[in-house]
């Protein structure tokens, strides 16, 4: 019996096998088996391979009963083959061949009578592969200069070009989901509970002491009313909150403050107030904002009613 493969590693062979084998029959969804039933999974791989251990032991025990069955001279002969190790013949004429060399016993056919203070020469040939490799080169060089020279393929300067257009783009998609990175000119109103609950504690935080809670003004302006000193609506709204107010009157600039996500939050929460009554509103200040990009009203069709003709034979004189 002939077995040079060490016993260990048969059995691990053996039993990420079996594990392999484990993952592909059972339905575990998205997740690994070992991970979607892991007392099962654990449980039966220990007792597969407890099973593994054993029977290679019984194997080594059938062995080694087996062989002192054998006479002295079987003995000699199956230590003798157990000793031989597998060679993978094929893969070393193919490594031979292409590595292309002569064996040491054959150097004497290559030699070169150069001698330089007892050092000689041989003249072996390139090794193949690198001849190959160096004709694909060639066969490379030519394609390419076809492709991209004589056909005047892509260049990289234009790959570049479409890689940053992609990238651009990506970028300014980006931009218009990320609450973060928000301006004056890409700022949406917010209408989500939690954005507005966000904005209102930085306003309750920042900006009761000017606007009172309700927004009914203090020593800044009344936020309930459709009167605006820097034009209402979000982008006014959000660049009067980030740059300030006016210069040497009004509120300062709290970019340095709020990030501009929150800006945002506190913009919203302060358009909510329009159309409230607040317990003390200040007087209106500024010009009433109208929003440019609101739909025009259609001016009211003229509905008088019909005049109605008389007959003046009908009229009865008192």
């Amino acid at each position: 019996m002939k077995n040079n493969t060490a016993w260990w590693f048969r059995i691990t062979v053996a039993f990420f096998l079996v594990i392999v084998l484990m993952e592909v029959y059972i339905d575990s969804g998205d997740k690994p088996a070992f991970i979607a039933y892991p007392t099962l999974m654990f449980g039966f791989m220990a007792l597969i391979l407890l099973l593994l251990i054993a029977i290679a032991f019984i194997v080594q025990a059938i062995e080694n009963v087996l062989y002192n069955t054998l006479d002295d001279e079987a003995k000699v002969r199956y230590l003798a083959e157990k000793e031989k190790k597998w060679e993978w013949t094929w893969g070393k004429k193919m490594y031979s061949k292409m590595l292309g060399s002569k064996p040491i016993e054959s150097e004497e056919e290559i030699i070169l009578d150069h001698n330089y203070d007892g050092i000689r020469e041989l003249d072996n040939n390139l090794p193949p592969w690198w001849v190959y490799l160096f004709y694909a080169s060639i066969v490379f060089g030519v394609v390419y200069l076809a492709r991209f020279h004589v056909f005047n393929g892509y260049d990289q300067d234009l790959e570049y070009e479409q890689e940053v257009a992609a990238a651009q783009l990506e970028i300014e998609a980006y931009k218009k989901t990320a609450k973060g990175l928000v301006d004056a000119n890409t700022v949406e109103l917010l209408t989500d509970a939690t954005d507005l609950s966000a904005g209102k504690g930085i306003f309750e935080g920042n900006c009761v002491a000017c606007h009172m809670a309700d927004g009914g003004g203090g020593i800044g302006p009344n936020l309930t009313d459709q009167n605006w000193i820097l034009g209402g609506g979000i982008k006014n709204v959000f660049n009067t909150i980030s740059e300030g107010g006016r210069d040497g009157k009004g509120m300062i600039a709290w970019k340095q403050n709020l990030k501009p996500a929150e800006i945002a939050q506190v913009a919203s929460y302060v358009l909510s107030f329009q159309g409230t009554t607040p317990a003390n509103p200040k007087a209106p200040e500024g010009d009433i904002w109208i929003d440019p990009n609101a739909p025009a009203v259609e001016n009211p069709v003229d509905t008088a009613a019909p005049e109605v003709e008389i007959d003046s034979a009908s009229v009865t004189m008192n």
